[in-house]
């Protein structure tokens, strides 16, 4: 394929993007600041409350042991999240809900019970993606 004079190439996802970047006017000021703190708990808990409402239906089936792998991982993925957001309630919060919804020791909670606590932790995982924030300093990588 040959090259266009002076062009991005066709398919180029540069089309219509600047050659420069823009520049604010001098002495305005950027409406928009980089936040000190990122919530990387967020996506997590969204995916673990989609699950636990996707799968109150098979609560008393076989398949049911996948749903309990998929949110003892993911709330342990949020725990450390929240520990390093020094968010100690919703750490807490989470290893309540590793441990009750551990695969392996399963806690002996009955079939209505469960579907009444997927859809409150479901709301809970929301609820802590969102207060769980960790501070941008805490992201960087260390200089050794």
């Amino acid at each position: 394929m040959a090259a266009r004079k002076g062009r991005p190439p066709v398919g180029s996802s540069q089309h219509g993007v600047p050659a420069a970047p823009v520049r604010p006017a001098a002495g305005a000021t950027s409406t928009r600041a980089t936040p000190g703190f990122t919530r990387p708990a967020l996506a997590p808990s969204l995916i673990a409350a989609i699950v636990l409402l996707a799968c109150v239906a098979i609560i008393d089936s076989s398949g049911f042991v996948f749903a309990r792998w998929g949110v003892t991982v993911l709330a342990l993925i949020v725990l450390v999240f929240a520990v390093r957001g020094k968010t100690w309630w919703a750490a807490l919060l989470m290893a309540a809900v590793a441990v009750c919804w551990n695969p392996l020791v399963t806690v002996p909670i009955p079939g209505q019970v469960w579907a009444a606590l997927q859809i409150l932790v479901a709301a809970l995982f929301i609820v802590v993606g969102i207060a769980v924030k960790v501070p941008r300093e805490a992201d960087a990588p260390r200089a050794s």
